[in-house]
């Protein structure tokens, strides 16, 4: 901000010395035409500094937006797997289950069948 205050402040001394005559006056006019000049090269040297601070904000922004794509990749990964192996966990547990309940009716049905049979063997 201040940059451009001297580029306006140098810009406004040119054109009132523009209007002087006389061997000074032309002297002040090459005086504020070289601090306009400064002034410029100052303005160019700070907008450049600015890009390149915005620049290196904007790499290092988008580095981080990587790193967090690939964290949460991996999270999702991770995630899928637990939830792969809580389902084989599930599955295995039922069909275990299943297996226990046909034993015991199995043993069930035969302790009925040789019910049945000393039943009919006293009959």
């Amino acid at each position: 901000m201040r940059l451009h205050l001297h580029l306006a402040a140098s810009a406004a001394l040119l054109l009132t010395l523009t209007a002087c005559q006389g061997p000074q006056a032309e002297q002040a006019k090459r005086d504020a035409a070289s601090a306009a000049e400064n002034a410029a090269a100052a303005t160019d040297q700070a907008l450049d500094r600015a890009a390149d601070k915005a620049r290196t904000a904007s790499d290092q922004a988008a580095a981080a937006a990587h790193d967090a794509a690939q964290d949460a990749s991996a999270a999702a990964h991770q995630a899928g797997d637990a939830t792969r192996d809580a389902a084989t966990d599930a599955a295995n547990a039922t069909a275990n289950a299943a297996e226990a309940t046909a034993d015991k009716a199995r043993e069930m049905a035969e302790k009925a069948d040789r019910a049945a049979r000393e039943e009919q063997a006293r009959h």
